[in-house]
């Protein structure tokens, strides 16, 4: 958990430390990290809700959860990881910044090992979890 709010302090900070391109690659990134906070928080907001009961600030399911398929989990078996690393690349294509974009990718290997971790447990709680799996993208709908 240190670790991760590490890696979001970097990213943020990152960020503010000005451009590293200009010119007509900025205004791409610019444009393209916008789009990619908007689709990244809109994607970790839609898990957020989708938990209702079910979410706790920790990897391993609570006792008494049930397996959540529906909404943003139709698309994505962890979509609020895949929305949080969506966003930070986002941030660092926004802020031109190759720092948070380093960071963004740390944090994309870390929610990976995360989630591969909470799918032991997932797995060892839900009999029907390893055929939710086989449809499921891990962390970004149609894409991981």
């Amino acid at each position: 958990m240190v670790l991760q709010v590490v890696l979001f302090a970097v990213i943020a900070v990152a960020g503010g430390a000005g451009p590293a391109w200009g010119g007509s690659a900025r205004s791409v990134s610019l444009v393209a990290g916008a789009l990619l906070i908007g689709y990244g928080g809109l994607l970790s907001s839609a898990g957020l809700l989708g938990l209702r009961e079910n979410l706790t600030p920790f990897p391993k399911p609570r006792d008494g959860s049930r397996l959540v398929d529906s909404g943003a989990y139709r698309l994505a078996r962890h979509p609020i990881y895949g929305g949080l690393i969506v966003a930070s690349f986002g941030w660092g294509l926004f802020t031109a910044s190759p720092l948070a974009v380093l960071a963004a990718l740390g944090l994309g290997v870390f929610f990976d090992l995360k989630s591969r971790r909470e799918e032991i447990w997932l797995t060892a709680m839900f009999p029907d979890y390893p055929a939710y799996r086989s449809r499921t993208r891990r962390l970004v709908p149609w894409v991981y």
